[in-house]
């Protein structure tokens, strides 16, 4: 039987009872399944290690993690440790660290998940994000100059490499080709006349070794109108740091609120870990109240077990989500329940099995 070792940062806020949940709800598709199980290891980093330790993570903390096959991520950032800091000092870090260059987030409205838009159906509303996790806008080149003077003068540097851009854009190309799907690139070159030219030409001259995947390009302010008034657009898309942390937020709104947000963080070299996270972030107005949506969690636990090579687990989990939404009788507060979050974690652990058996 495999053993995948997961370690478990369960993090600030609301993490650790969402957290909780996709635990569950792994170790039952394990238990179901009988050819797999999963060893989790807690680590207690986070912003409350940082108030009592002064750091985010251990010194050592990517060489204590390297060893495992994947990280389980809840949510980092709470009320009196600076965002930048919860931020750059342990989730970018890893990302980094860890060369986990491509960032996964589905937006696919699922049976049952609410939607603000009106007459649409659920088959308009699926597409997978591919967005660029290791540099652009987010890799934290820049200056600061004559603080607090008159003159003082801020650079927050864009960077785009040859080899970062190819990979990502390289890398949606191969998915968009296996999936026999669309590929939009969403960029900003009328404006960003340096990087987003820059994209715009290394998407066109991979795209001419692709010439079976039908493409598209969009400015990123014309996406977002097109997010919300023909999502039926985009099947598969690949953007930038920047560009897709946006967007994906304004996909998930679309698509069932940021309770039902995912996010994976991937190294397909598998050289290093891959690390899983529902992305709503962690929520400290709610925290400890025991009400917050384990759904993102959960499926992101399912996006660990494609990331396995175990996918059809991955669609019985995603599956498993859609029948406690459809029925509608235990959901969380946010969806218009008065459900906990273990009562919506156990009834997913109970659809789960009903799937299985029937």
């Amino acid at each position: 039987m495999k053993t995948y070792r997961i370690a478990v940062i369960s993090g600030d806020g609301i993490g650790p009872e969402v957290i909780a949940e996709g635990v569950k709800i792994l170790d039952r598709a394990a238990e179901l399944s009988g050819k797999f199980r999963f060893d989790f290891t807690y680590f207690p980093w986070g912003c409350e290690y940082y108030v009592k330790h002064g750091k985010m993570m251990d010194e050592d903390g990517l060489a204590q993690l390297a060893g495992f096959d994947a990280i389980y991520l809840g949510a980092v950032g709470y009320p009196g440790v600076p965002d930048h800091v919860s931020l750059w000092d342990l989730l970018l870090t890893i990302r980094k660290g860890f060369d986990q260059y491509v960032n996964l987030r589905p937006i696919q409205l699922l049976r049952g998940a609410p939607c603000p838009l009106a007459d649409v159906s659920r088959e308009s509303i699926d597409m997978l994000v591919i967005r660029e996790n290791s540099e652009g806008e987010y890799a934290g080149a820049g200056d600061w100059l004559f603080p607090g003077q008159e003159n003082e003068v801020v650079l927050q540097t864009g960077v785009f490499s040859r080899k970062g851009t190819e990979r990502i854009i390289r890398y949606a190309y191969e998915v968009a080709r296996a999936s026999g799907k669309t590929l939009t690139s969403i960029s900003k070159g009328n404006a960003l006349n340096y990087s987003m030219v820059f994209w715009d030409q290394i998407f066109a001259q991979v795209g001419k070794e692709y010439p079976d995947v039908e493409t598209a390009s969009y400015l990123v302010d014309a996406a977002s109108m097109f997010f919300v008034k023909e999502p039926e657009r985009f099947q598969i898309v690949v953007t930038s740091n920047l560009f897709g942390d946006i967007l994906t937020d304004l996909g998930a709104a679309i698509a069932g609120g940021m309770g039902l947000a995912a996010g994976a963080n991937i190294n397909p070299e598998r050289k290093y870990p891959s690390m899983f996270e529902p992305i709503h972030g962690s929520a400290p107005d709610i925290a400890g109240k025991g009400i917050a949506n384990p759904l993102a969690a959960v499926w992101s636990a399912s996006q660990m077990l494609d990331f396995f090579g175990h996918e059809d687990w991955g669609r019985q989990v995603l599956s498993a989500i859609e029948e406690v939404m459809v029925q509608k009788t235990v959901l969380t507060p946010d969806m218009g329940g008065t459900s906990t979050t273990s009562e919506v974690g156990d009834a997913v652990r109970s659809a789960l099995g009903n799937l299985i058996r029937s």
